[in-house]
C-alpha cells in the first residue's frame, strides 16, 4: 500500500495537508533550487515543486509524493524570503499600497507521473508606515516566507483584501490539492 509523502519542511503545509490526509511523512528534499534560464515568474512555483517532489519520489518510487513551492510576484518580479532585515524592509515597502499575486505550485508523482498546476491568489496590502513595517520585522515572522510576510500570523494587519484561496497564500491549496490527487487516482473518491 503506498504512503503519502510530503517534500517539504513547511509547518504551515504540514499543518494544512493535515486537513485531507489523515496519515501521511514528512521527507524534505535537499535538492538545490536552481532555476532554468528563461523561466516565467509564473512557472517558477510549479517548476521548483516537481523538483522537490521528483526528488523525493527517486527514492520513494512506489509512494505518493506531494511538492510544493510559493512565491510571491509583485510588478513581474519574483519575491522569494528575505535574506535579511533590510531585504524584508525593502519587500514589504515594495508591496505597501499594492496588489500582488501569490502563486503555489503543487507537484503530485503517483505511479511514477508526474502532475503540476498552480494556484493564484491576488493579494493587497493596505499603505504601510515604516513603523509598521519596522515592527513586523521585529516580531521574526518575515523571514521564511516569500514576500516577507504571513498571512496566517501577525501578517494578516497588513492585508487589506484577498482574492482567491487563502490557504494558497499560507502555501498549500488544499482544496484544489485534493481534487487533483482524486483525478490522478492518487487516493480514492468518497
Amino acid at each position: 500500500m503506498s504512503r503519502f509523502i510530503l517534500a517539504s519542511q513547511s509547518p504551515r503545509r504540514q499543518e494544512l495537508i493535515a486537513n485531507i490526509l489523515s496519515e501521511y511523512d514528512v521527507i524534505v528534499s535537499d535538492v538545490e533550487e536552481t532555476l532554468p534560464d528563461g523561466i516565467a515568474p509564473e512557472e517558477v512555483p510549479a517548476y521548483l515543486a516537481g523538483v522537490k517532489a521528483r526528488a523525493v519520489a527517486e527514492e520513494h518510487p512506489d509512494d505518493v509524493v506531494i511538492g510544493a513551492d510559493t512565491v510571491v510576484i509583485l510588478d513581474g518580479q519574483v519575491l522569494g524570503k528575505p535574506k535579511d532585515e533590510d531585504d524584508a524592509f525593502q519587500m514589504l515597502r515594495a508591496l505597501s499600497g499594492k496588489a500582488h499575486t501569490v502563486i503555489t505550485g503543487c507537484a503530485i508523482i503517483h505511479n511514477g507521473r508526474m502532475t503540476t498546476f498552480a494556484d493564484h491568489t491576488r493579494v493587497e496590502f493596505y499603505p504601510l508606515s515604516d513603523r509598521e513595517i519596522m515592527d513586523y520585522i521585529a516580531t521574526g515572522e518575515p523571514f521564511d516566507k516569500a514576500g516577507a510576510y504571513g498571512i496566517q500570523g501577525r501578517g494578516c494587519v497588513l492585508v487589506k483584501r484577498i482574492e482567491g484561496d487563502f490557504f494558497n497564500v499560507m502555501g498549500l491549496p488544499v482544496a484544489r490539492l485534493k481534487r487533483e490527487m482524486e483525478r490522478e487516482g492518487a487516493f480514492p473518491k468518497p
